[in-house]
């Protein structure tokens, strides 16, 4: 009986919030412009690994020979570079060793060993750019395609585009790192201006992966069925006068939703029920890898339960003494060693494990940072330090799965990886690109917002079309 009560209750109250969807024009216009903008999708679900602080793509994923050829050489620019501390050593070459990887050959250094092993399902990206070497607007950059705050994040563009159909999670799921969020927290995976039941939805690992989802205490159910009536009720009184709410309506809806979660996630998060040889898989038997591979695992189980955008930052804060992210100004080899210890074991074997299971033929793996790291060490001018400065000039990011080509680079940065030189891609083309797989016209998914049709790639964006299968 109680069950029941809890399901009429909780149908009474996703009505309401719908009926104060439904009254507003612009969702409706919105919803009729998601219509046209729907594509034939080739990608179910996305999954992105998001490495926070500017990891060192000279030292991961774009090998530069010329880097030992040139250590201890000025560096040169007809311009100062725009750089964060300004800082500019001697050339350094890269602390780790590349070799070419599997069939394909991909070079890809000695910092990441498991990653190299799955070298043949990796789409590379070597000639990212972005438009700031500071952090936080990078970030923002990077999740939103603009450097100030308040814009959609790419999962809640896909929720609004595409629509949730698990009625019993959210559709944009974030994983932040143990140690802290990153620079921005929130908004990062804001909804911006799109109805607020888009927002990205924080889980951690662990026995309460949402915060103040249960009760302090239990109550009885005649007692939980009077406070949702009145609660129902006023609502329902409120959105009478404000129809077109749609903050109120999705706080509304949260609570329908809340009561499911109450029930969904524990089961969706129960990482002790995989098996010994999975959570070995991931590195759950070893200190330096269990948190990230409990987090990896957790994002595999929600793709499985049809969670469709499920993002996971490594690093948290920036700054601090030790940094506690990829932030290598000081010692780039002490600091993504320990960086890439904790995450190149579950990265690797989130993607093997999507593999197996077949669903890797409908999953996209997203490997991202904010931007990379110079050609030059960040010290006195004529020294060579071992600290690398931002480089927003030029980076690496890589893909697998679903839609794009399989050990296949793309792009190219100059001879010392100092700027992308080859098909440049910018934020704009890479956020085209996955709604694209995703099965939306990236010109067509828009928002009317403060007088602006509103959309992720603002008016940029080009399908990087070379790189899909």
């Amino acid at each position: 009986m109680a069950s029941n009560r809890r399901t009429f209750l909780e149908n009474l109250t996703e009505c309401i919030a719908l009926l104060a969807l439904s009254g507003t024009n612009n969702i409706k216009a919105s919803e009729k412009q998601n219509l046209e903008a729907k594509l034939t999708p080739k990608v179910k679900r996305v999954v992105q690994i998001t490495l926070v602080g500017g990891l060192s793509h000279l030292d991961s994923f774009d090998y530069k020979p010329n880097l030992d050829k040139f250590h201890g050489k000025t560096f040169q620019s007809e311009k100062p570079p725009d750089i964060f501390f300004g800082q500019i050593g001697q050339i350094r070459k890269n602390d780790w060793i590349f070799k070419q990887r599997g069939n394909s050959g991909l070079w890809i250094s000695d910092l990441f060993p498991h990653i190299a092993s799955i070298a043949d399902d990796l789409t590379i990206i070597r000639s990212m750019s972005s438009e700031s070497a500071n952090h936080t607007p990078a970030l923002f950059l990077e999740n939103s395609g603009f450097s100030s705050n308040g814009f959609p994040a790419m999962g809640s563009w896909l929720s609004f585009g595409l629509g949730n159909e698990n009625r019993n999670l959210p559709y944009f799921v974030v994983l932040p790192d143990g140690r802290g969020e990153p620079n921005g927290c929130a908004s990062n995976w804001t909804n911006g201006f799109l109805p607020a039941n888009h927002q990205g939805v924080v889980f951690r690992a662990g026995k309460d992966a949402i915060g103040n989802l249960n009760p302090p205490k239990l109550r009885l159910a005649d007692e939980e069925d009077s406070a949702r009536n009145l609660l129902n009720f006023f609502n329902t009184e409120h959105l009478k006068n404000f129809p077109a709410d749609t903050n109120l309506a999705a706080r509304i809806k949260s609570h329908a939703m809340a009561a499911k979660l109450q029930l969904s996630v524990p089961e969706a998060t129960a990482i002790s029920n995989e098996s010994p040889e999975i959570q070995n898989l991931y590195g759950m038997n070893r200190e330096e890898t269990r948190e990230f591979a409990s987090r990896c695992i957790l994002a595999r189980r929600l793709l499985e339960r049809d969670v469709r955008f499920v993002q996971l930052y490594s690093g948290g804060p920036i700054g601090g003494s030790p940094r506690s992210s990829w932030d290598a100004h000081e010692n780039v080899m002490d600091n993504h060693s320990k960086e890439a210890l904790k995450i190149d074991q579950p990265v690797a074997a989130l993607v093997k494990d999507l593999k197996r299971r077949g669903m890797l033929e409908d999953t996209l793996v997203l490997f991202t940072t904010e931007f990379g790291r110079t050609p030059f060490a960040q010290s006195a001018a004529g020294t060579v330090g071992t600290g690398r400065d931002h480089n927003k000039y030029g980076f690496s990011v890589w893909m697998a799965g679903a839609g794009v080509k399989k050990g296949f680079s793309f792009g190219a940065t100059d001879e010392i990886g100092w700027k992308a030189a080859e098909k440049i891609v910018p934020w704009h083309d890479f956020h085209a690109t996955i709604l694209y797989l995703m099965g939306i016209d990236h010109e067509k998914l828009t928002f009317y917002h403060n007088g602006i049709q509103r959309r992720l790639t603002n008016v940029h964006g080009e399908i990087l079309k070379d790189i899909l299968l």
